[in-house]
C-alpha cells in the first residue's frame, strides 16, 4: 500500500525549496514515503518530517527541510530552536530545519542562502566525486 501524500504541490516553501535543490548537478525530485525527496544518486534532502514517537506525541513539521549537515555544523544546528531531530534519519546524522519556524516565518522571510548552504553540505556528502567536481566547476546555489 503506497504512503499517502503528505504535502501540497503549491506549498510556497516547497516551491522555493525546489528551485534551490534542483539547481545542483543531476538533482532530481522523487516522492517517497509520501514526501518529496531530492536526489543526486542518493537522497540529499527531504521536504517535511516529524519527530519520532507515538501518534499522539510526535510533532509534524510539514514545512521542514531535512539535510545531512557537515559534522562541524551539527552543534550549532542542535542549539537552533528551528531545528529538530527527525524520525528515522537522525541516527544517520540528519537534522530537520523548520522553515516556517512554527508558523512565525513566511516563505519570503526564510534565509534561502542558509538553506542553499545546508543543501550544499548535504549534497557534497552523498553526490559522489564526479557530481561534486561539477558543482565546484560551475558553482551552485550556495555560491
Amino acid at each position: 500500500m503506497p504512503h499517502p501524500v503528505m504535502f501540497d504541490e503549491d506549498d510556497p516553501y516547497l516551491v522555493r525549496l525546489r528551485r534551490v535543490a534542483l539547481a545542483f548537478p543531476d538533482a532530481e525530485e522523487q516522492i517517497a514515503h509520501g514526501r518529496p525527496g531530492f536526489r543526486a544518486g542518493k537522497c540529499f534532502a527531504w521536504y517535511g518530517g516529524s519527530t519520532k514517537g507515538s501518534a499522539d506525541s510526535r510533532v509534524r513539521y510539514d514545512q521542514a527541510l531535512l539535510v545531512l549537515p557537515d559534522e562541524s555544523d551539527r552543534a550549532a544546528l542542535a542549539e537552533d530552536p528551528r531545528c529538530f531531530v527527525p524520525a528515522y534519519l537522525a541516527p544517520y546524522g540528519w537534522v530537520g530545519l523548520d522553515l516556517a519556524a512554527g508558523g512565525t516565518t513566511a516563505p519570503d522571510e526564510v534565509d534561502w542562502q542558509e538553506v542553499a548552504e545546508l543543501l550544499d553540505a548535504s549534497y557534497r556528502q552523498v553526490a559522489g566525486a564526479r557530481r561534486v567536481a561539477a558543482l565546484d566547476e560551475r558553482g551552485g546555489p550556495a555560491g
